[in-house]
């Protein structure tokens, strides 16, 4: 965790530095600084975030620098198997934006279609093959 530690509340010492200093070449410019400004504050939360979760858990083979390979071995997590949920979710979110164009009506069906996939995505693991 130090690593992204580091990477990103890097990424915070640089942007906002940075905003400053296009906001006063710009004369306060309002898109450009505000996004560099924002960029930097999203920054500082994740470097924020990872220094926090890296207080409480135990260090990672990935911290140690004299760190083998074989160090990370065993199990990495669960990990779900494929699915075809997503690319129904896609077409209807797909319907929803269609539906901006065509009328009103298409974006619902869209919209309730999408909140039916997501159901089926959330539960895929309660029946069938893959079942817990």
């Amino acid at each position: 965790m130090k690593t992204e530690f580091w990477t990103f509340g890097g990424g915070a010492f640089f942007f906002l530095p940075l905003a400053v200093v296009y906001g006063v070449l710009s004369s306060w410019e309002t898109v450009g600084t505000v996004c560099l400004f924002l960029t930097g504050g999203m920054a500082s939360l994740m470097g924020a975030y990872l220094w926090l979760t890296s207080r409480r858990i135990d260090p990672r083979p990935e911290d140690d620098v004299f760190g083998e390979i074989a160090d990370g071995a065993g199990e990495q997590g669960v990990f779900p198997p494929h699915s075809w949920w997503p690319l129904a979710i896609s077409l209807c979110i797909s319907l929803v934006v269609c539906g901006l164009a065509v009328g009103w009506w298409l974006s619902l069906l869209g919209g309730l279609l999408a909140l039916v996939c997501l159901v089926g995505w959330l539960f895929e693991f309660y029946r069938g093959a893959h079942a817990h």
